[in-house]
């Protein structure tokens, strides 16, 4: 992101308006490959071709924020392959992420990864190490330290059914793997703000969290996502598209100032979950309008979306979730028009 937009960022979560209201875009694998006109699998190995992909990015949409900006990752498989994970990369498919723990036995038995050597983190580092000079003389910065979730990770060292099941049948042992998975991402995020002194926001992103009861949540997510975002950085931005109305009332508590959404509750219902405490980047469905609709499909959805706020402070409009796979160039360009020449 450039300096501007990082400012435009930080004034919208205070609660300062900008004319028109912002735009911004998580994009990351499912997307932009595909987009640039490259197989996924040459995305995620050559460090060249995944610079030019998210510089023709930028350049093609300057009027767009696209969060985190520069995103070194691997899909799913980036902080599972610290603890061991088999990891399937199709050529031109999502990679996944393959459980490690068959029993809970091996919960205890887990190690804590290195997360200065261990699996595709030192990967992710040096690319943008690499890429760096490049990412700053196009006028941009690395803002964001990035991690999956502590449910997100459990669910997939274990697997998603056993992960829930675990939380109701053996409390104590999830908890235990989830401490686990936190300390390794408090160095993670550490070791990435070491790394990139102009970091300045942390970025989580964890769908279970949208699968489990209030009960649940306060036990198992709650405690360990302010533990996570409890440090002092500008942003504190999470993703969740899956369902919110358990987790969204407890953002500002968690520490959360910057919330991604599905697209199943209106940013005027989750501004009153959250009594207006946390700054919405939302939430025109993601596939059936940006990514299958006709242009025109696009900017009557965003024109729609914009005259549905009762209040667009603390609102940068997108939509719900991250940007998925097949939208192109001309639907995106229908949106920011949108937004533009509406009277936001």
């Amino acid at each position: 992101m450039t300096d501007q937009q990082w400012e435009v960022l930080k004034r919208t979560i205070r609660g300062e308006q900008s004319r028109p209201l912002p735009v911004g875009f998580i994009i990351d694998c499912p997307w932009l490959p595909n987009w640039f006109g490259a197989r996924i699998l040459d995305y995620f190995s050559n460090d060249q071709l995944w610079l030019d992909a998210n510089l023709k990015a930028i350049n093609e949409f300057p009027d767009a924020m696209f969060l985190p900006g520069f995103w070194s990752e691997y899909g799913m498989c980036t902080e599972p392959s610290a603890f061991g994970v088999r990891c399937t990369f199709p050529a031109d498919e999502f990679p996944h992420a393959h459980k490690i723990l068959l029993t809970v036995n091996e919960i205890d038995s887990l190690p804590v990864p290195n997360v200065r050597t261990d699996g595709l983190l030192p990967f992710v580092l040096n690319r943008l190490k690499v890429s760096q000079p490049w990412i700053e003389k196009a006028g941009h910065k690395i803002r964001f330290a990035v991690a999956r979730g502590p449910l997100n990770i459990a669910s997939y060292l274990i697997g998603t059914s056993e992960f829930l099941t675990l939380m109701m049948m053996d409390p104590e042992k999830a908890e235990r793997l989830i401490k686990k998975i936190t300390t390794f991402l408090k160095e993670w995020l550490t070791l990435q703000r070491e790394t990139f002194p102009t970091i300045d926001g942390i970025f989580l992103l964890d769908d279970i969290i949208g699968f489990v009861g209030e009960t649940e949540f306060r036990t198992f997510g709650l405690p360990y996502f302010k533990e996570l975002f409890d440090t002092n950085v500008s942003v504190r931005f999470l993703h969740n598209d899956a369902h919110c109305r358990v987790s969204a009332p407890f953002l500002p508590e968690m520490g959360v100032n910057l919330f991604n959404m599905g697209f199943d509750m209106s940013l005027n219902e989750l501004k009153q979950l959250t009594e207006n405490k946390v700054a919405l980047l939302g939430n025109i469905p993601p596939r059936d309008v940006l990514a299958s609709g006709t242009r025109e499909d696009v900017a009557r959805a965003t024109v729609e979306l914009i005259n549905s706020l009762d209040d667009r402070s603390k609102v940068i409009l997108s939509c719900g979730g991250g940007m998925p796979p097949g939208v192109r160039s001309e639907n995106i360009a229908a949106f920011i028009r949108a937004v533009r020449e509406s009277k936001s």
